[in-house]
């Protein structure tokens, strides 16, 4: 029995007490409907091993975890072109704030893992229509998970549509100061759908490891992303992944990560793995109350930090 599978048997029972401690998000009428006592993760190593424990089968939406993939394709679509509409650098407000857009002279978002600065580089994702647009972020999301069966939850994206009424404050915002061109309404269609893709623990650690490995599959030894855009992601997702707890975060795990609302963290040990952790009871920053600790004992236990 290996070092990994150790620590896989006890891991939720030493970190669902702090699910207790959480809620669900509750501003997505279909978030609200999630069971605050899930726990899962998933493990997988640049080597094929597989770990896995708790309700690492459950789906859930990707939410804000999907920020990584839109900022990949726009990267692929523009190259750094990306950056003249949406900077690099961390924020101390919440992923919804719209103070920093107004304050700034340039008024441009501070960063793509935000809800403005994903939904600018949403819209400069090329394609003909919305829906093929939707289509090529889905896809992507097939192929880096590598599961073809990864749709998307469509209660989950009409309850995204009926009240993302901030999201449209920050898009309509942008669009006067032409930081996004193109409808407004259709922009933010693509990017509700992309929170909507549903997924599994395994489904996010799969999209790690491509990570981890510099963007090729360890499953079929394709390239599927240049070297370089998985340096910018994995440095973005370093210091602006888990919103304005990105810098503790830092400090105490140390490991490349997104996080999203709807419980889910995609995590990226740079050569080593991929993890994907589930756990819908959220800190009052939005992040995975639980999931974090869970994270936080696979770095200290496996010293994953990559500081």
């Amino acid at each position: 029995m290996d070092n990994i599978e150790i620590i896989f048997k006890n891991i939720i029972n030493n970190n669902i007490e702090f699910t207790k401690h959480g809620k669900v998000a509750t501003y997505i009428p279909e978030l609200a409907k999630n069971n605050p006592n899930d726990l899962g993760v998933y493990l997988i190593t640049l080597d094929g091993k597989e770990y896995c424990a708790g309700d690492y089968n459950k789906k859930f939406t990707m939410q804000s975890v999907s920020k990584v993939l839109t900022l990949m394709l726009s990267l692929i679509d523009n190259s750094n072109k990306v950056f003249e509409k949406v900077g690099m650098e961390p924020t101390g407000d919440g992923f919804n704030s719209i103070v920093n857009l107004e304050i700034k002279d340039i008024h441009k978002p501070f960063n793509p893992m935000i809800n403005a600065g994903a939904i600018a580089t949403t819209s400069m994702i090329k394609g003909k229509s919305v829906s093929d647009k939707v289509n090529r972020i889905l896809d992507f999301a097939r192929k880096l998970a590598n599961n073809p069966s990864i749709n998307i939850n469509e209660k989950t994206f009409l309850s995204e549509k009926e009240t993302g009424h901030r999201n449209r404050s920050l898009a309509y915002f942008m669009k006067s100061y032409d930081i996004i061109e193109g409808n407004v309404e259709d922009i933010l269609d693509i990017y509700f759908c992309q929170c909507s893709i549903e997924v599994t623990c395994k489904d996010i650690a799969n999209m790690g490891c491509v990570l981890a490995n510099d963007g090729i599959s360890i499953h079929t030894g394709e390239r599927l992303i240049s070297e370089q855009i998985c340096k910018i992601a994995k440095t973005i997702m370093s210091t602006c992944g888990l919103y304005d707890a990105s810098g503790e975060f830092a400090v105490h795990i140390g490991i490349p990560a997104k996080s999203g609302v709807g419980g889910g963290i995609m995590a990226a040990v740079p050569h080593k793995m991929g993890i994907g952790v589930y756990g819908p009871a959220l800190d009052e920053k939005g992040n995975s109350i639980a999931g974090i600790q869970i994270l936080k004992e696979l770095s200290q236990k496996l010293d994953l930090t990559i500081y």
